[in-house]
């Protein structure tokens, strides 16, 4: 008999099977990725043009922004009347008259101006007699605009703009490469017993016992019989053991990156990033108070009373790039502060809004906004992060202790025109050799300074 090792594995030959049918798969999906898979947006399709095309719509929006959009829309009603398509329900010459002096048009008794004075509560138009006939034909031009809506495609244009649905073919690859994939098993079982028969024909061993096993020390028992591998192997369990219990004892109380849902969605990234609106604006209490607090909802009306919808690309970017209608979410203001947007008035019909905290110091430690943001002339952004580039608004700094001790250590005092510290830097600066002085230098490690 030939002694001869024959090591034929059903594993190794299965092992190596999925190996080949793996990079098999890997490779077919590359190849049926070769599109974005994106959607084809809805194709904005304008009405027909009127047929009253006196004046340029182009110079009349920026007209109408200057000048009209503070009281009026072009499709909603708001402080004033909507004026799409005014030129059909007002005769041009009257407009002209309206425009340049509405309150000398309703004195002189007409019918119309009156009308429109009684209906929106008596309240005067602003005068434009610095606005040309040629101008307001431009304005006017401008309303006549139709509201864009989205194209409604047939079946067989809808089929044309849809994106390839690839999920069929992928099933059909996926289940045919699994079929390769069994028909391979079961040939490599029928060569391995194929094999051994022939290994047992010629005389050949395939299997042998392995006398050395039974003799051979198991390996949990040599490392316990090995005094310095258990010793060593304990220190470092214990090392790593205290390590992260410092770590989990160190986290507790710190919510940095905590981003709670609230219960309207506010979009900092839009109103302090793209609308360029001051963090004082809404939290004007940071200027006197140790809080920054939450602005009223009256400060939100104050733009929204006109703004009751946004602009369609900020539409669109919400709803695909956030998930977010920011026209329901505005809806929602609406809703809170009893606003009916037909008669642009308070129904007295108020719900309350519970917003989420986000930030949250503990109750022994102190914090004055008014110190920091008037006399230290702190930027917000400073320990809130970039807060005009966030659409949900989250905890940028951990706002632990030893954070706080850091920023007194390292900020320099900020002594342009800051009369607050001048008279305090010019003593400490000559006890310290005339350097520039630090928060520290001032107290700012002080116990009492925050926990008081």
């Amino acid at each position: 008999m030939i002694n001869k090792k024959l090591h034929l594995s059903v594993w190794q030959f299965v092992l190596a099977s999925v190996f080949v049918t793996f990079s098999m798969l890997q490779s077919a999906a590359q190849d049926l990725d070769t599109s974005d898979g994106e959607p084809a947006m809805p194709v904005e399709a304008e009405a027909a043009p009127e047929e009253d095309t006196i004046g340029d719509a182009a110079a009349g929006e920026k007209l109408f922004k200057s000048n009209c959009a503070s009281c009026h829309k072009l499709y909603k009603r708001a402080t004033g009347p909507a004026l799409f398509e005014v030129t059909k329900r007002r005769e041009r010459e009257w407009l002209y008259k309206w425009i340049k002096n509405s309150a000398a048009l309703i004195a002189s008794g007409d019918a119309q101006a009156n009308e429109i004075y009684n209906e929106y509560g008596q309240s005067n138009m602003n005068a434009f007699p610095n606005l040309t006939n040629t101008d307001i034909d431009n304005i006017l031009a401008y309303t006549n605009t139709p509201k864009p809506v989205a194209q409604v495609l047939g079946p067989e244009a809808q089929a044309e703009l849809a994106p390839v649905d690839t999920t069929m073919t992928n099933n059909i690859v996926l289940g045919a490469l699994a079929l390769v994939l069994v028909v391979l098993i079961v040939v490599l079982f029928a060569v391995n017993k194929t094999l051994k028969r022939f290994a047992e024909a010629n005389g050949i061993q395939t299997e042998f016992e392995d006398e050395e096993a039974e003799t051979r020390t198991p390996i949990w028992q040599a490392f316990i019989q090995n005094q310095f591998l258990v010793l060593v192997s304990a220190v470092f369990l214990l090392l790593a053991s205290a390590y992260f219990a410092y770590g989990a004892l160190m986290a507790v109380g710190v919510d940095q990156g905590y981003a709670p849902v609230q219960p309207i969605h506010y979009s900092h990234r839009i109103h302090a990033g793209v609308s360029q609106i001051e963090c004082k604006y809404c939290h004007s209490s940071v200027r006197e108070s140790k809080h920054a607090g939450i602005p009223s909802l009256n400060v939100c009306m104050n733009c929204h009373k006109q703004i009751a919808e946004v602009a369609n690309e900020t539409y669109q970017e919400g709803i695909n790039e956030y998930g977010v209608d920011y026209n329901k979410e505005i809806q929602k203001l609406y809703a809170a502060v009893g606003w009916d947007e037909e008669t642009q008035s308070y129904s007295g019909e108020e719900e309350p809004v519970r917003w989420v905290r986000i930030h949250n110091l503990p109750d022994l430690a102190y914090f004055n906004h008014a110190q920091h943001v008037q006399a230290g002339n702190i930027a917000c952004q400073t320990c809130h992060g970039q807060v005009q580039e966030m659409e949900i608004m989250y905890q940028y700094s951990p706002l632990t202790m030893g954070w706080c001790i850091n920023c007194h250590r390292e900020t320099n005092v900020d002594l342009q025109g800051n009369g607050y510290y001048e008279e305090i830097h010019k003593e400490l600066s000559e006890k310290r050799g005339g350097r520039q002085l630090t928060i520290a230098d001032l107290g700012g490690l002080e116990c009492g300074k925050c926990h008081y």
